[in-house]
């Protein structure tokens, strides 16, 4: 059997690339969250390439992490970075929370594209009330820090909720939020609303369908074809739980006064596979929501109480992640597994290049480069317009 050549090896890989870049021509409109508690996930400049072949443009990380930010240097990814909530109390101190925004954020600026800081993930419905209490300042304290450097006008400031904030959520229009959270959120959005940052929410219908799988109609949380609910309030109809969650946020953010805040969905998903009491914890379900998830974000729709307003989301998660505590399903939210492959069939098959080694994979980067000049020259030249 004859051995590739070498050459002819690199020549293929460079043109897997090309057809890649050329394929998928618009931006994805979805964002990603991308997790690394994983021992044998990719290296962050091969899952670089990975993500330029999807054309998505926006990823969310639970970190800073160096590597990440170094790896997507010039490149036209949009970053969320965060503070986790064991760093959240230390940023109340407004030297520390300075030094960080420039070791993790002005270091990168402007060939990184870091456009949102959050601050912790989940406190209000965590059980630590001193982290609770310094939530607030240190999201204040990053912020002026931001304001300090001149860097509040292209990075905005946040925290990301888990729905469980929320006391009711049905019908949406009756959306209101714990009171014990309430005393916290108060003050939170009066900060969002003068500072023009979003609200951020981790929304799962899937947890609902698995808490009661028997009276959740799977049609509704899965974005099939179904009669939906009618708020009996505003008389809007819901096709999809998701949306629904949506706006009961906007409700209960609008009970508390205000009406000028926007509301993002920081993570949603599905998992392809769970422990035998995890109902609907299969490929087959996570395919559906996530690729019905992405139909309706490429159709840019928005929710009925907000209809021209396309909802802002950030899927869960890149990669399936086997370090994860919890249930078979935390480790398993991935739309990839780990060697790049789909871990089920949305129609989004990127290309994670081979393993080489850093020498290697900058050869590539200026040959791909020098190859895509070549190719833009000679379509200038014969003035061919690709549409």
């Amino acid at each position: 059997m004859a051995v590739p050549r070498p050459k002819l090896l690199f020549f293929s890989y460079v043109c897997v690339l090309l057809s890649c870049k050329f394929l998928q021509i618009k931006s994805l409109s979805v964002g990603i969250n991308y997790g690394q508690i994983a021992n044998n996930l990719p290296s962050p400049h091969r899952v670089k390439w990975l993500l330029q072949s999807l054309n998505i443009k926006r990823v969310k990380l639970y970190d800073a992490d160096p590597n990440v930010l170094t790896a997507f240097l010039n490149t036209e990814v949009e970053f969320i970075v965060g503070i986790g909530n064991e760093h959240v109390s230390s940023m109340v101190d407004p030297l520390k929370a300075q030094a960080w925004v420039q070791q993790h954020v002005q270091l990168y600026l402007p060939n990184t594209r870091i456009t949102c800081i959050t601050v912790g993930n989940e406190v209000y419905t965590g059980n630590d009330t001193v982290l609770k209490t310094n939530l607030l300042p240190a999201i204040q304290s990053v912020y002026q820090a931001l304001v300090a450097l001149g860097l509040d006008k292209q990075v905005n400031i946040t925290t990301a909720h888990s729905l469980d904030i929320l006391g009711s959520s049905y019908p949406p229009s009756a959306g209101s939020f714990k009171p014990d959270v309430a005393e916290y959120l108060q003050p939170l959005l009066n900060f969002h609303s003068i500072t023009k940052s979003p609200f951020l929410i981790n929304a799962y219908p899937y947890f609902a369908y698995k808490s009661n799988p028997g009276n959740v109609p799977l049609e509704y949380v899965l974005f099939q074809p179904n009669a939906g609910i009618t708020d009996p309030y505003t008389k809007l109809n819901y096709d999809n739980m998701l949306f629904a969650q949506l706006d009961s946020v906007y409700a209960a953010i609008q009970a508390m006064g205000h009406t000028d805040i926007e509301v993002k969905i920081s993570e949603t998903g599905w998992p392809s596979k769970g422990d035998p009491d995890e109902v609907g914890a299969n490929p087959q379900y996570a395919a559906i929501y996530n690729g019905n998830l992405l139909q309706r974000i490429e159709m840019k729709q928005g929710t009925p109480l907000r209809p021209y307003v396309p909802v802002d989301t950030y899927v869960f998660a890149l990669f399936n992640e086997d370090l994860k505590p919890g249930p078979v399903s935390e480790r398993n939210y991935g739309l990839f597994n780990p060697d790049g492959f789909p871990a089920y069939n949305i129609g989004l098959n990127g290309f994670l290049p081979p393993l080489t080694s850093d020498a290697t994979t900058m050869a590539v980067n200026l040959v791909s480069l020098l190859i895509f000049t070549l190719i833009a020259m000679f379509l200038a030249r014969e003035h061919i317009l690709i549409r």
